[in-house]
């Protein structure tokens, strides 16, 4: 399923995420979970949540019917303030 989810991402997500200045990262998919890094303009973004269930979970559970739920994992890059570069 990951390479399914990973397809679905890069061809129908992505690129639409992309066009805000935002990213995502697949991460990893157990058990129908789907666990997804937002970057870029995502990353913080107050409208986040809202992107990630009513978009990215709308957009896979559509396309894969084993997805149960899509959920973000911290980019301590981002979000505990460490520098990109680092």
């Amino acid at each position: 399923m990951f390479e399914k989810v990973k397809e679905v991402i890069e061809k129908e997500i992505q690129p639409f995420l992309m066009m805000e200045g935002g990213s995502i990262e697949l991460v990893g998919v157990e058990d129908g979970v789907v666990k997804v890094k937002l970057q870029g303009a995502c990353a913080g973004c107050p409208m986040s949540q809202f992107t990630l269930v009513n978009f990215v979970e709308a957009t896979l559970k559509e396309r894969i019917p084993e997805v149960k739920r899509v959920m973000a994992v911290p980019n301590f890059k981002t979000d505990w303030g460490v520098p990109k570069c680092f």
